[in-house]
């Protein structure tokens, strides 16, 4: 339960506050990290709500409405912050209100009634399919440490769709051999089975035998499948820090990041005649309307999808 006023809290939202407001945002963060919620949502509500707590002083929750909400987005945009950046507030502002009301302590989420930032409708720049196979099928740049597993991280990548974390959390007891499939563990600890390729599964013949020669040599035994050159599992910033340093010297943008394959994995299923729940399901998606979002309908998959359904096209 959240501690009421008065009762002492560890881990406070900011040491210079004790509030109402902070006392309940520090019970909500440590709430959701029992929930095993990403490092990186942790970390973002965090200092959105040390802001909001700061701006709500010792205000009580009945003195908090849509209209204080309203002036303290107000206020981040005097400090500069961008339209993202105070949507991503507001979100934490409504998901404190959440679970405030799930413990009793709201009736009301004031927060609903104020409006989301528009935010500007961009679509990240993909790589075509031509250019993902020029990557794919070349050999690693000369700079990549460890070639083997590289091209593996590459292969998984953009042929199975799966996120950074993903990735770097898959064990070697997660890979099933014989289906051609990798047990992974997605948000909110939800697990699904991935299939993957030939080319993956060459990739994964030829890096197995370098990695044991590593954990030989380190004397880690490690259950992680992706490690380092000292034994260690693989973090998520080392796989983007490798992403890009190959996908420059193949020529590709230095913008394209891991989640970038993962989009391209699901662009390309689509203009290739993949159903969208299907691609859905592969993404681990829990709603349909994430998968649209994601996916970048072109031109082509459009008017070829036209040409074979409409009939005053035939």
């Amino acid at each position: 339960m959240i501690h009421r006023a008065g009762a002492k809290t560890r881990d406070k939202v900011s040491s210079h506050l004790d509030t109402i407001v902070s006392r309940a945002a520090s019970d909500f963060l440590r709430h959701l990290g029992a929930r095993n919620a990403s490092r990186h949502t942790v970390t973002a509500y965090r200092n959105d709500l040390g802001e909001f707590a700061a701006y709500a002083g010792t205000r009580a929750w009945k003195d908090i409405d849509h209209i204080t909400i309203r002036g303290f987005l107000s206020q981040l945009y005097a400090k500069g912050l961008s339209k993202t950046s105070v949507a991503r507030a507001l979100a934490a502002v409504r998901s404190l209100y959440r679970w405030l009301a799930q413990e009793g302590v709201v009736e009301q989420n004031p927060a609903k009634l104020v409006a989301t930032p528009k935010l500007p409708k961009k679509l990240p720049r993909v790589p075509t399919i031509e250019e993902m196979n020029s990557v794919l099928d070349g050999e690693m740049p000369e700079s990549a440490a460890f070639p083997e597993r590289d091209r593996l991280m590459l292969e998984l990548l953009y042929g199975c769709g799966i996120r950074n974390s993903e990735l770097t959390g898959i064990n070697l007891q997660d890979i099933r051999l014989s289906a051609e499939a990798i047990l992974i563990r997605g948000k909110g600890k939800k697990e699904r089975y991935v299939p993957f390729g030939g080319s993956a599964k060459n990739a994964l013949a030829a890096y197995l035998p370098v990695r044991q020669t590593v954990v030989g040599e380190t004397r880690k035994d490690t259950p992680a499948l992706l490690i380092n050159r000292r034994g260690g599992r693989l973090t998520t910033r080392s796989v983007g820090r490798i992403i890009k340093q190959v996908a420059v010297a193949k020529g590709l943008s230095p913008d394209v990041h891991p989640h970038t394959l993962r989009h391209a994995f699901g662009t390309h299923m689509l203009e290739e005649g993949a159903d969208l729940r299907a691609i859905q399901e592969l993404l681990g998606h829990e709603r349909l309307a994430t998968t649209q979002r994601y996916t970048q309908l072109s031109m082509k998959h459009v008017l070829q999808v036209y040409d074979q359904t409409h009939p005053r096209a035939k």
